[in-house]
């Protein structure tokens, strides 16, 4: 069976792989008829050895994803994940035109895993993320009320790591994320899916920057876009973005 992952970086301790759209981290009640799951996958390019998710991407996101080999390194890896010492950036495809750069600061409810607990009251913690507008563009297409359709491609930057932080943040500021089937605007995903084939979260994991967990030493990881990705960002026509860097011609 061929390994959806592609490894990006390994050594004794570490390994990070890119995670395509659509694939689960691990076992959940949500899906309990899936069967293949990005854990197993990683375990295989680790020669079947146990590996320790540092972090989690949800199903329809894309991008990077680092795995601890050993115990002892996923424990400190997770404790400066704790600590705030990790940072993640993301690109994503958003309704609308953001401002050029913010931060949103707004609590959120825990979502808890199982749905049986949704009618169960959760906690409300805080939860800040960073956003910079990369590019823009404005469609002559009438989606909703107005005979123009406008979209940004804008990064983000978590500074804490609530479930569907980003996503429920954007909405906050009425920038949906395209493609979000839970926060986001049917119309426009609806005009994605069927203009690019294929409908997918605009959500995609591009880079950890963190101090490795052995050596100390500064590590920066990063992952290009996904195809079914950066074949949206056609519709950004100038200039042309990858990996949050823009260049005019």
């Amino acid at each position: 069976m061929l390994n959806p992952l592609t490894e990006i970086y390994r050594d004794t301790w570490l390994l990070a792989v890119h995670k395509p759209a659509g694939l689960l981290m691990h076992r959940s009640p949500i899906d309990k008829h899936e069967t293949e799951f990005a854990l197993q996958y990683a375990r295989a390019l680790n020669g079947g050895e146990h590996v320790y998710p540092v972090h989690r991407l949800d199903r329809p996101t894309s991008g990077l994803l680092l795995f601890a080999r050993d115990p002892d390194t996923a424990s400190v890896l997770g404790q400066a994940m704790m600590a705030g010492e990790v940072s993640k950036t993301y690109l994503a495809v958003v309704r609308g035109w953001t401002p050029e750069q913010g931060v949103i600061d707004h609590p959120l409810r825990e979502e808890p895993e199982d749905r049986r607990q949704k009618g169960q009251l959760q906690p409300v913690r805080e939860a800040r993320s960073a956003y910079q507008r990369l590019a823009t563009t404005e469609l002559p297409v009438a989606i909703e009320r107005y005979p123009s359709s406008r979209y940004s491609l804008v990064e983000l930057k978590p500074e804490t790591g609530r479930k569907h932080q980003l996503r429920r943040h954007m909405k906050h500021i009425n920038h949906p994320i395209i493609g979000d089937a839970n926060h986001g605007r049917g119309r426009h995903n609806r005009y994605f899916a069927e203009r690019f084939g294929a409908g997918r979260l605009m959500l995609a994991a591009t880079e950890l920057a963190l101090a490795h967990p052995v050596t100390g030493e500064p590590l920066l990881l990063r992952a290009e876009p996904e195809e079914s990705f950066s074949r949206v960002l056609s519709i950004f026509v100038e200039p042309e973005c990858t990996l949050g860097v823009c260049a005019t011609d």
